[in-house]
């Protein structure tokens, strides 16, 4: 679309062209009967101009010259054609190709080309410069007087009588009409005397027609004369090019001549579709001699091809304006550019400057609108952009500016209104972007407004935006930056007194402060100074400051570290609480305080009166006076006023300072003499009312309606001002999020006094009535342990809660947005306690049963219960052991028998005769058969055996069979193991690799071995010579040795007799799990049958296995059996809860006693483990897991043991006693976990400083693990005692009466 529309205008341009062309040609056609038109021959030339016509010498003219054809021209170098007559034209009407080689020249008043394409080569020139002809009559170009002013045509020529205080300048402008077309003669300078009438001639004309293309690297040239120092220099003339497109290097000037005064530019207008940017272009003014800081004023170069109006003075410093008229509406130009020091005035009292496109004003370029002594004119400037760079906008009157982006560098607009109050509001509507830079600033005398709906942003330091009143309203966004200033009104005393005047004898809150309009608007019946309305966010990181400022209808209003927003010394110089003043001492005016009076020479001022509502405060603070109005006054604070009741902030963030101080005063007053006579009070602070929903004031920041200070010699310090926080929207209950976050300074402090003076009283600072359970300014949540249940802000309005319904493990608690009901809400001081009783899951699960006493009086009864119905249970899966009497009366013996050697009475016969005769040695295994010392047997075979083995095969044996009994490495690495985290279960795992152990030797001796040691054939062949056994404890390990039967008589009997004496080993090591004990099996039984008793005690030696694992003789008798007890060594005190004891009898009795404790052990371990898990998670575990599995397995060891059948009850029973002995080690961890828990949480500071009825937890949690461990204790003791009745069934043993010891031997 656009390229169609690009070449759409290029067909139109070129149609456009040709007709001018044809234009032109008719026109010479018809002018051909008033000018004759000379040949190439004619001008010395070669060729014809219906051909090409080559101009090799120089012509030169004294009248007009018109050529035309239907040919080409070209005028070879260093050729010219001169006709220094003023006003001379030389046409040339050609429809072919012009060509102007180098060094080239045209010299004439007028020049005109008309060709297909025009080229103009290096230092080629057409020049009329001082050649113009008279300037249109009825035009005032030639400056009247002998002032050597400069003319005018474009611009205006310069005066040198201008000043900054008059209004002189030359020869006026004209041919505006014309600009897009300008023929006009630039005008003559002003002379100095009658002698020499004029200055230097006006500039000429020059028009190139052109159908195609121009190609300029020479210069064209309409300047004015040079008037010297007797005359006022010439006006440029005009210059008109039509083309397709213009490019080269060149130069088109139009330029004022210099003179006394500067003339002033002419006019340039260019119809190209395309210029090329290199081409340098002017109008400037000429240089004036008589005051070269004023040259002539610049002339305009327009585009009639983009509308684009450019005023430029090259840098030429002017103080004399190019007057621009009426702007064309219809069509509207494009772009207006003023730049390089040009001035331009828009002098209509009424005037529309508007454009498409932009209005520039650059390297300092200004425009003024109106003149100066009728500031009540009306100016409106409407475009897309206004961009201003170091440039001025000079405005006397209104002025209304309708763009969408203000951009402004080093750049002013300055509206002056004068003092007619008629004039009306500035308004400044920028629709999308205002930035000012750079020391930027837009100022009115009188009020302003600036509208838009996008970002307004004063970037830095001196960018200033001031008016009478200023009205900021529909940005989006408001950017004051660090070192910029927004004010209103002005630093001038009438500009301030003009604003306060309506509010400094009033009380009334004025409604468009309360209640403003919406609609933003800025007139002098409104009461704030300065109004930011309908703006999104601002933020505040430089100065605002005004007599009464009004934020309304934003969002979020942010008051940066280096932000101010203050209307210190902005309020009132007298008003209602004005200060007296009364011989020398001056009084502090009041406001919200009243003000301190004053003292001087002992005479006392009373200070001003309190005035105004500090629950919705609206008025400016007083200032004081003097002895007279010479002395002038001291003004209060002004007034502040953010969001309204129906249009509250949403928030307002203050990191600088927002105030309205009174002002203060650092001198005294003197008489005309100079002596000194008292001194001024203080001004009152003034009034911040803010409607808001949340407020943050941070550690640094300063919100102050401070009272001024008074000066020297008795000055009474001023009152304190007041502040109003009327909060919006306060949400209550769980809703409730607060309203202010308060950390910085926030002042309402009356001024000080000097010298005697009085300090003026404190300020109000009040906020709106809080809802329920909320108080204070700032509407915060009541203490906690109070309630609010009544609207209002006064913190006496918390009432403590009641005590009576507290429990003594709760507290209470924080509830958001304050308690409003007198039922305060409570917790229990630790999470570990349940509401609504703060008991414990333990005290829950005994007060559900009615308390203490009554739970265990229930729980006794169901462990006795369960503990029958087990019991019923066992004796019917099991059997009953019922035996039950005392060691002096036995009326029943168990029939069955153990396999330990309890009495020789109980040895029975056997009818294995031959095995018993057969048999020749029992060889034992030395070792205790633990991991880390095996069984083993020694090399080198005993004296019994020597006679019926291989010594050498007997060795290999031994070699073999120690191989076999020994263990595996892992075997030791699992008990070592087991033997740290569970040692009932090293135990367990020890007897089952025993057991294994035994198998394998067993299974090797009688399957695997070839009995290849044996002597004797029948051995070998029938693998029946040895047989390997062990005690029941599997700590004792032998071999048996027997006769094969094929030996020789007599051998055989040297053999019997060689097996005694015979030793008997004690098995076990003495330890509570293996106690020492004799073994006896049938063949030892039938063996010791066989002695004599006067062999047994008197020749043949028992002997005895120590715990070290050897094997010593030696004599059973008292001292022997002493060194059979055991050892005491660190473990010596449990010997005092496991040990072997006697029986009892009463077998099922005990075991119902066994199964109540097992009951009461699994149900205190489980309520000791549920307070402990309710302490911490890590007591629990240390408890549960500090010995694995101990807790909790002497439950089901125990019922294990209990309902086991045969010779394992008894081994069963102590794998329960040890589980039961090991459980204490995790009481032991118990009492430690919670001596540390408990005693640390004595020490510990309660969690809130304001706990009711704070209480340390009880001291009563030793009691279930301290019932756990005499449960313990209790049931090794029935342990210990039931397995008495399971090994020693033969209780007369015990019997210290020989009689009942000897009643039931065997006879």
């Amino acid at each position: 679309m656009i390229l169609l529309f690009r070449n759409m205008g290029y067909l139109c341009l070129c149609t456009l062209s040709v007709l001018a062309f044809i234009c032109v040609l008719c026109r010479s056609e018809a002018d051909k009967w008033l000018y004759e038109s000379a040949s190439c021959e004619d001008l010395k030339g070669v060729g014809s101009f219906n051909t090409t016509c080559f101009l090799r010498s120089d012509v030169r003219l004294n009248s007009d010259l018109s050529i035309y054809g239907t040919g080409n021209l070209e005028i070879l170098p260093h050729v010219s054609i001169v006709c220094p007559v003023e006003g001379c034209l030389i046409s040339f009407n050609l429809t072919g190709n012009v060509k102007m080689c180098q060094y080239a020249s045209i010299i004439a008043g007028s020049v005109i080309f008309s060709a297909t394409n025009f080229t103009m080569e290096n230092n080629s020139a057409i020049n009329t410069t001082a050649l113009g002809g008279p300037p249109p009559s009825q035009t005032s170009g030639t400056p009247v007087g002998y002032d050597g002013a400069g003319g005018g045509h474009g611009g205006r020529g310069a005066s040198c009588l201008k000043s900054n205080h008059t209004k002189f300048w030359g020869g006026d402008v004209y041919t505006w009409s014309t600009l897009s077309e300008p023929w006009s003669y630039g005008s003559k300078g002003g002379g100095k005397s009658s002698e020499s009438k004029f200055g230097g001639n006006g500039g000429g004309r020059v028009k190139l027609e052109v159908i195609d293309m121009i190609n300029m690297n020479g210069s064209i040239v309409a300047e004015g004369g040079d008037g010297g120092i007797k005359g006022g220099g010439g006006s440029g003339g005009s210059i008109i090019i039509h083309a397709l497109k213009l490019k080269g290097f060149g130069t088109i000037s139009a330029a004022g001549g210099r003179g006394w005064g500067g003339g002033g530019g002419g006019r340039i207008s260019f119809h190209c579709y395309s210029i090329q940017e290199d081409i340098k272009v002017t109008a400037h003014g000429g240089f004036s001699i008589g005051c070269p800081g004023n040259a002539g004023a610049a002339g305009t170069y327009f585009d009639a091809t983009l509308l684009s109006l450019r005023v430029g003075n090259d840098n030429v410093t002017t103080e004399t304006e190019t007057p621009l008229l009426v702007f064309p509406t219809s069509p509207l130009w494009s772009n207006v550019y003023v730049e390089s020091n040009a001035k331009v005035l828009v002098p209509l009292l009424w005037t529309r400057v508007q454009v498409r496109g932009q209005i520039s004003l650059l390297r300092g370029g200004s425009i003024v609108f109106g003149l100066s002594d009728y500031p009540i004119s009306e100016f409106e400037l409407v475009a897309e952009e206004l961009l201003m760079s170091d440039s001025i906008i000079k405005v006397c009157g209104a002025f209304r500016v309708a763009v969408k982006m203000l951009l402004m560098w080093n750049s002013k607009i300055e509206i002056d209104g004068g003092e007619n109050t008629i004039v009306t509001t500035s308004i400044l509507e920028v629709r999308n972007l205002v930035v000012l830079r750079e020391h930027s600033s837009i100022s009115s005398s009188t009020n302003l407004g600036v509208y838009g709906q996008g970002l307004l942003k004063l970037t830095g330091y001196g960018d200033t935006i001031k008016g009478q009143r200023l009205s900021l309203s529909l940005f989006y966004n408001v950017i004051v930056g660090p070192g910029s200033i927004l004010q209103a009104p002005l630093d001038d005393d009438s500009s301030r007194s003009m604003v306060t005047r309506t509010r400094c004898e009033s009380q009334t809150c004025p409604t468009d402060l309360i209640t403003p309009p919406d609609d933003c608007h800025v007139n002098n019946t409104l009461s704030f100074s300065l109004q930011i309305c309908r703006v999104e966010d601002l933020l505040v990181n430089g100065l605002i400051k005004g007599s009464v400022i009004h934020i309304h209808r934003a969002r979020t209003v942010i008051v940066d570290t280096n932000g101010r927003i203050t209307a210190s010394e902005f309020g009132c110089r007298k008003g209602i609480g004005k200060g007296n003043y009364s011989n020398g001492a001056g009084g502090g005016a009041g406001h919200g305080g009243r003000g301190g009076s004053g003292f001087f020479n002992g005479r006392l001022s009373e200070g001003g009166d309190m005035y105004g509502n500090a629950d919705l405060p609206c008025e400016l603070g007083s200032g004081t006076e003097g002895p007279n109005e010479s002395y002038g006054h001291l003004a209060g604070g002004g007034m502040i006023v953010m969001g309204s009741i129906q249009w509250p902030l949403l928030w307002l963030s203050i990191h600088g300072s927002l105030s309205a101080d009174g002002q203060s005063s650092n001198i005294a007053t003197r008489n005309s003499n100079g002596s000194l006579i008292g001194g001024f009070g203080g001004g009152s602070g003034g009034t911040i009312l803010i409607f808001l929903q949340s407020l943050t004031l941070s550690e640094n920041a300063t919100l102050s309606v401070v009272g001024g200070k008074g000066s020297p010699l008795g000055g009474g310090g001023g009152g304190g001002g007041r502040v109003h926080f009327h909060w919006s929207n306060i949400n209550v209950g769980g809703e409730y999020v607060p309203v202010a976050n308060i950390s910085g300074t926030l002042n309402s402090s009356g001024g000080a006094g000097d010298d005697g003076g009085h300090h003026g009283e404190d300020g109000t600072v009040t906020g709106k009535e809080c809802p329920k359970g909320l108080y204070g300014t700032f509407c915060i949540e009541c203490p906690v342990g109070t309630y609010k249940d009544v609207v209002g802000s006064n913190a006496s309005l918390c009432t403590a809660c009641s005590l009576e319904l507290l429990s003594y493990r709760a507290d209470f608690i924080y509830v958001r947005g304050g308690v409003s009901q007198p039922s305060c809400p409570y917790k229990c001081i630790s999470d570990k306690y349940r509401m609504p009783n703060c008991f414990t899951p333990l005290e829950e699960l005994i007060y559900m049963f009615g308390g203490p006493w009554l739970f265990s009086l229930l729980l006794s009864c169901i462990l006795v219960l369960l503990a029958l119905l087990l019991s019923s249970l066992r004796i019917k899966l099991v059997g009953s052991d019922c035996i039950c009497h005392s060691l002096n009366s036995i009326e029943q013996r168990s029939h069955h028998h153990l396999p330990h050697l309890l009495s020789l009475s109980e040895v029975r016969g056997t009818s294995r005769v031959e095995e018993t005769q057969s048999h020749v040695y029992r060889m034992y295994f030395m070792g205790p058969n633990t991991f880390r010392e095996p069984w083993h047997l020694p090399y080198s075979p005993p004296n019994a055996i020597i006679e019926i083995v291989y010594e050498d095969a007997f060795n290999r044996f031994i070699d073999e069979i120690n191989s076999v009994a020994a263990y595996d490495w892992w075997e030791g690495s699992v008990h070592s193991i087991l033997s740290v985290f569970a040692y009932p279960c090293s135990w367990s795992w020890k007897q089952w690799r025993r057991r294994k152990k035994i198998h394998r030797l067993q299974d090797y001796v009688k399957s695997e071995y070839d009995h290849s040691c044996l002597r004797s054939c029948r051995s070998r062949a029938l693998y029946k010579g040895m047989k390997v056994g062990a005690t029941p404890d599997l700590m004792v390990g032998y071999i048996d040795f027997f006769l094969g039967g094929d030996e020789k008589r007599v051998d055989i009997v040297r053999i019997i007799e060689k097996r005694f004496p015979m030793c008997i080993i004690f098995g076990g090591d003495g330890s509570y799990m293996a106690p020492y004990n004799l073994y006896s099996d049938t063949l030892l039984t039938n063996l010791l049958g066989q002695v004599q008793h006067n062999q047994l005690y008197m020749t043949h030696a028992l002997c005895r296995r120590r715990i070290t694992g050897g094997v010593n003789g030696g004599l059973l008798n008292g001292s022997t059996l002493k060194s059979l007890d055991f050892r005491r060594d660190f473990l010596f005190p449990l010997s005092h809860i496991l040990h072997n004891t006697r029986p009892i009898g009463c077998q099922d009795t005990l075991q119902l006693f066994i199964s109540i404790m097992l009951l009461a052990d699994i149900s205190v371990t489980l309520l000791a483990l549920t307070q402990y898990y309710w302490m911490s998670l890590g007591a629990f575990l240390a408890v549960l897991l500090i010995s694995p599995l101990s807790l909790l397995s002497p439950f089901p060891a125990g019922f294990n043991a209990l309902f086991s059948k045969g010779f394992r009850r008894a081994s069963l029973a102590r794998v329960y006693a040890l589980w039961n002995v090991t459980s204490l080690s995790n009481i032991a961890v118990g009492y430690f976990c919670g001596i540390l828990y408990y005693g640390f949480s004595r020490f510990q500071l309660p969690e809130r400083a304001n706990m009711w009825n704070a209480r340390r937890e009880e001291d009563n949690w030793w009691l279930l693990p301290t019932i756990l461990l005499l449960l313990k204790l209790i049931q090794a003791r029935f342990v210990d005692w039931h397995i008495a009745n399971l090994e020693i069934r033969d209780f007369s043993l015990f019997s210290s009466d020989p009689d009942t010891f000897w009643a039931y031997e065997s006879t």
